[in-house]
Formats: C-alpha cells, sequence, structure tokens
C-alpha cells in the first residue's frame, strides 16, 4: 500500500475528561507506571509491516471542564492512526461524512475530526517523523 491509500492503521490514543486531571496522572503514574510527559503518556510500538518505523499511543487525561471534544457532549474522544489523511478525508465526503474545522500540521502530524452517528468526535492523526520520546 501506498502512504496515499486514506486507511486507518490503529488506535492512536484515548482522550478523556477527568474531575481531577492532577490526582489522576499522579495515581496512573505511582500505581502503574504511566509515562505521563506534560500532555500524556505515550506507548511506543513498531509498526508491524515496517519494523524501521515506530508509533505511538497516547493516554491523554483532560480537564472535566475541557472544550477540546466540541461539538461532541461525550467525556472522551478516540484517535485513530491513519495513513494518507487527505485520500480518507476525501472518501469520507464522498459518503456524506462531514469534516469539523480543517487539518492542522504540527511537527508530530496532521490532525482532522469528524463525528460518528452516536456523536462521538473521531480524531484523524496522521503521524509525521518519530515519537516524541525516541528523538535526540
Amino acid at each position: 500500500m501506498s502512504d496515499t491509500d486514506g486507511v486507518i492503521t490503529g488506535v492512536g490514543g484515548i482522550f478523556f475528561k477527568c474531575r481531577d486531571r492532577d490526582h489522576l496522572i499522579d495515581w496512573y503514574q505511582k500505581k502503574l507506571g504511566f509515562p505521563f510527559d506534560g500532555v500524556g503518556a505515550s506507548f511506543v510500538f513498531r509498526e508491524d509491516d515496517d519494523p524501521e518505523k515506530a508509533g505511538y499511543f497516547v493516554w491523554g487525561p483532560f480537564k472535566k471542564e475541557s472544550e477540546y471534544f466540541r461539538p461532541s457532549g461525550r467525556e472522551y474522544m478516540i484517535n485513530l492512526r491513519v495513513r494518507g489523511i487527505e485520500a480518507l478525508l476525501d472518501r469520507l465526503k464522498k459518503m456524506g461524512v462531514e469534516q469539523i474545522g480543517e487539518i492542522e500540521e504540527y511537527d508530530y502530524g496532521k490532525f482532522a475530526w469528524i463525528m460518528d452517528p452516536e456523536g462521538t468526535k473521531i480524531e484523524l492523526w496522521e503521524q509525521i517523523g518519530e515519537p516524541p520520546i525516541l528523538e535526540d
């Protein structure tokens, strides 16, 4: 498959709201050894189809009052890893799935958002480069 196939390659993270973010992070660090990096905990893995390439999964707690998941009213958001985000969005648009906002690009990836039929915000993420914890 090429880099422009427009396919989901896996789950990139789970993001959720919590009552006491600092306490929850502390608990997960101390009790379960989560490697918190200031934003969330990143778990690195090697890609099945390209073992030289590393990917990562993010566990991300948000403050209860966060508006990042809007327009969803849910307490969580799912992040899906994508190869060929533009191609995927084009295909989804043809199937009647509305994109929320524009594609945003950062050093670590391209992001876009859609809503599923149950009202859950889905974040689509095409990773760029190596996981931050492997750089340097």
